[in-house]
C-alpha cells in the first residue's frame, strides 16, 4: 500500500481510507493498493471495515487510459476480471463493512460501496454509474448489486441513463441506509461503524452468510441454512457469555469480543 490507500486500525474497527487526489481515481496502481489492503483485512480480520475517502469527492471515476490501454476483449476481461476481484472480497470478509459517501460517488467507489453490507450517505452526496460516456457497462458489479437492492427497472434507469442521484433518492430505493447530515458526517459514520465493530462479530457474520444463501436461493435455500449457521453460534465465547449476562443482570448488558 501507498500514500493513496490508508489502512488503520483501532480496536476491532479497520479504517480504509482513499486519498488519490484530487478525484480519487481508480488506476491500476490504486488497484494494487487496494487489493493489498483488503489481503490484509483477509489475513488479520477486524469485527468491522469503515471505507471512506478524503478530497472533496469520493471519486469522480476511473482513469479512462486504463481503457485505452486494452487491445483486445481478452485483455480487457483480464483487466475486469481483476477489477470484480475488489468488490467481490470486500463482500466476503466475514464481518461488517460500512461505506461512508461524503460526496460525489462515481463508478468504481459506488460499485465497492454496495458491495459493503451497510452505505452512509452525507445529504449533499451524489451517485452514479456513468459508464455509459464511455460506450461501456459497469463492470465491478455495480448493476447486479444495485439491482439486488433496488430491483432490476431502478438498476436499468441507473445504469442508461448515466444520471446522477442524490441520497435521498437512493435512500428511497433502499440503496443507501442512512443518510446524514453533512456535518460531522465523518465522525458519525465512524461511530457508527464503531458500534458494529464492539458487537457480536461471529453473529454478524453469520447474518452476512444467511443473507447469501437468501440472495442466491430466496427464502428456501436460506432456511434450508439458517438452523446450522445460528447452531455454530454455540461455540463462541460471545453467544455462551451473553446468554449468561441475559439471565443474571437482564437484556443490554453483554459485552462482545467478537470470540
Amino acid at each position: 500500500m501507498t500514500d493513496q490507500v490508508r489502512l488503520d486500525r483501532d480496536g476491532g474497527l479497520a479504517v480504509l481510507t482513499i486519498d488519490a487526489p484530487p478525484l480519487n481515481l481508480y488506476t491500476a496502481s490504486l488497484q494494487t493498493d487496494l487489493s493489498d489492503a483488503i489481503g490484509a483485512l483477509e489475513t488479520s480480520p477486524a469485527r468491522a471495515l469503515l471505507i471512506r475517502a478524503e478530497g472533496k469527492v469520493v471519486s469522480g471515476g476511473v482513469d479512462v487510459s486504463l481503457f485505452d490501454a486494452q487491445g483486445s476483449p481478452a485483455e480487457a476481461k483480464v483487466l475486469f476480471d481483476e477489477m470484480l476481484a475488489v468488490p467481490d472480497r470486500i463482500a466476503a470478509l466475514p464481518f461488517p463493512t460500512v461505506f461512508a459517501a461524503h460526496g460525489l460517488c462515481l463508478t468504481w467507489a459506488f460499485e465497492v460501496a454496495v458491495a459493503c453490507d451497510l452505505l452512509l450517505a452525507a445529504s449533499r452526496a451524489k451517485f452514479g454509474l456513468v459508464e455509459k460516456v464511455v460506450g461501456l457497462t459497469p463492470t465491478m458489479g455495480g448493476t447486479q448489486r444495485l439491482a439486488a437492492r433496488a430491483g432490476v427497472g431502478r438498476a436499468k434507469e441507473f445504469v442508461m441513463t448515466g444520471d446522477t442521484y442524490d441520497a435521498a433518492t437512493l435512500e428511497r430505493w433502499n440503496v443507501v441506509n442512512r443518510v446524514l447530515a453533512d456535518d460531522g458526517f465523518d465522525d458519525a459514520a465512524r461511530a457508527f461503524a464503531a458500534r458494529l465493530a464492539e458487537g457480536p462479530t461471529r453473529a454478524h457474520a453469520a447474518t452476512k452468510r444467511v443473507l447469501d444463501h437468501f440472495s442466491a436461493g430466496g427464502v428456501p435455500e436460506a432456511n434450508a441454512n439458517i438452523t446450522s449457521i445460528a447452531a455454530e453460534l454455540f461455540e463462541t465465547e460471545d453467544l455462551r457469555n451473553a446468554v449468561k449476562s441475559f439471565l443474571a443482570d437482564g437484556p443490554g448488558k453483554a459485552t462482545f469480543t467478537g470470540r
